[in-house]
Parts: structure tokens; C-alpha cells; sequence
């Protein structure tokens, strides 16, 4: 009876591994929520697998696709797992005073938010800060969250909007793809591989529209995070939308050029949000 109660509650750690995969449908993505590397996650993975004796992935497809098995043992977990963090900051936050539970996109947090929060807990010493990355879904009340920092229009029902900042977005790709693919206008873009990012969709789309141009814009490589983005720019495959709020670093650094030297705002302002009766969004 143990030994089939112990089958029955696989660990923590790998129903997040799982659960973090599935909803980036990325290992790589995953890993950097959940800061582990990449084979540490496939590894939970697997031992989830052969401890369930099912398939949780269709290993035959180029891209992460759940089983039939792995959708239906997802949308049973999901819930779950959400109703443990949002239990485990409740009583963090019951233990440790004021607490401000905040998600925000990865790249953005690294580059622009963390940098600024110790002026924060300078002049607020007595808040406790907790944060989580999020690029896909999201719920306010069944994850225990307080804000959101993410890309969007202030139109949430029932929540308080707060314009955060513009943000300016201009191409970018190494300076060897350059050579190799020179640009004399925006128009030359349009003959090139046009990187996408899953947290600012359509935004090549503006970028273009901004600039007067209209012709359909071609598909391309769709990566969950920057990081991914700027590495494949400097490996050469092609061209990348920079965000100044969060990658000009790169560009201090000589490791990406900027071939059309017009930048536009970006279709979203970054926003921050502090819900009363939130509702499911996807930033």
C-alpha cells in the first residue's frame, strides 16, 4: 500500500518540471523559470514519465507537444500546483509581514526591474518582495499574485492600470550577417529572417506599419525569451527586434549591430498591474 501510495504523489519537483515544460512548451524556457538547466529538466521529466508509465510528450514531433496522456494529466495538476503556491505565499506572507507577490517577463525583469529593486527595499525595508517569471497565462487569484509588470493595453475589467514606460524597438542581428546582408532601407528586412518573440506578438508588424510599410511581413523563427533571440542573432541566423527597456545592453557590447537606425514605440506600453477581481490574461 506504501509503495503504490508513493507511485500515486510523484514529487514536487518534477510536477513543476512537467507543468513549467507544458506550459512553455519549451525545456529551455522552462529551465529558466524554474532556474535549473535545461538536461535537469528533461530529467524530472523523464522520471515523471517512468514513474506514471506514460508517455507525456510526443518525442516524434520537432517541436514540445503534449501526449493525449500529458493534456489530460496536465489540466488535472495545473490547477493544483497553483492552489500549493498560492497556499505556500499566503502563509509566507502570514509569517513574514507584508509581502508584494510580482510576475513579470524574464528578460525584462533581468535587465530593467532587478537593477532598480534594491532603491525599493531601501525606502521600503518592511516589504517582502516574491517574484515569478511568467510568458504565457496567467491568474491573479489562483497563483497568489499582486502585480504584474507585462506588455499590453490598460483595458483589464476590475483591475487598476498603471502606465509604466514606453518602450522603443528598432532591428538588430550581428555584425556578420550584416556583411553578408547588407541594409540600405526598412524594406530590405522584408527579404530576410524576421525573428518573433512569444510575449510581443505582431510586433514586427508595427515596427513596419510605424514606417509606412504595409507589405505582409514574412514568418519566422519564434523564440519564448530574448536571450534566445540575441543568441541567434549572433550566431548569424538571421534578424532580431531589440527592445531598448531590455536588450540594449547587447548593443553596448559590440555583439549585435543596428542596421536601420530608426527606432519606434512598440505596440504595448508596459503596464503595471494591481487587480481587485482579476481575470485570466495573457501578457
Amino acid at each position: 500500500m506504501t509503495t503504490l501510495s508513493r507511485r500515486l504523489l510523484p514529487s514536487t519537483s518534477a510536477l513543476a518540471a512537467f507543468d513549467a515544460v507544458a506550459r512553455h512548451e519549451s525545456f529551455s524556457a522552462a529551465a529558466d523559470e524554474l532556474s535549473l538547466t535545461q538536461g535537469a529538466v528533461s530529467r524530472q521529466v523523464a522520471s515523471l514519465e517512468e514513474q506514471l508509465g506514460a508517455a507525456l510528450f510526443d518525442r516524434t514531433s520537432r517541436n514540445v507537444v503534449l501526449s493525449e496522456a500529458g493534456r489530460v494529466y496536465l489540466q488535472a495538476i495545473g490547477p493544483a500546483l497553483a492552489s500549493i503556491r498560492a497556499a505556500s505565499l499566503q502563509v509566507m506572507s502570514q509569517m513574514r509581514g507584508t509581502t508584494l507577490n510580482l510576475a513579470f517577463l524574464s528578460t525584462f525583469g533581468a535587465r530593467w526591474l532587478i537593477p532598480r529593486i534594491p532603491r525599493f527595499v531601501a525606502q521600503y525595508p518592511h516589504i517582502i518582495l516574491n517574484f515569478a517569471t511568467r510568458i504565457g497565462q496567467f491568474d491573479f487569484d489562483r497563483e497568489g499574485l499582486d502585480a504584474a509588470i507585462h506588455i499590453g493595453q490598460p483595458d483589464w475589467p476590475n483591475a487598476e492600470c498603471t502606465f509604466l514606460m514606453d518602450e522603443t524597438v528598432a532591428p538588430v542581428c550581428s555584425p556578420a550577417f550584416l556583411k553578408d546582408h547588407p541594409v540600405t532601407s526598412p524594406h530590405d528586412l522584408l527579404r530576410l529572417p524576421l525573428f518573433n518573440m512569444a510575449s510581443r506578438p505582431g510586433a514586427w508588424e508595427h515596427w513596419f506599419r510605424s514606417l509606412g510599410i504595409t507589405t505582409p511581413v514574412p514568418g519566422g523563427m519564434r523564440f519564448e525569451q530574448f536571450s534566445n533571440v540575441s543568441q541567434a542573432c549572433v550566431a548569424g541566423l538571421g534578424m532580431g527586434s531589440c527592445h531598448f527597456s531590455s536588450s540594449a545592453p547587447r548593443l553596448r557590447t559590440a555583439s549585435l549591430s543596428w542596421p536601420v537606425r530608426i527606432r519606434s514605440k512598440a505596440r504595448a506600453a508596459i503596464i503595471s498591474w494591481r487587480p481587485k477581481h482579476a481575470r485570466k490574461h495573457r501578457p
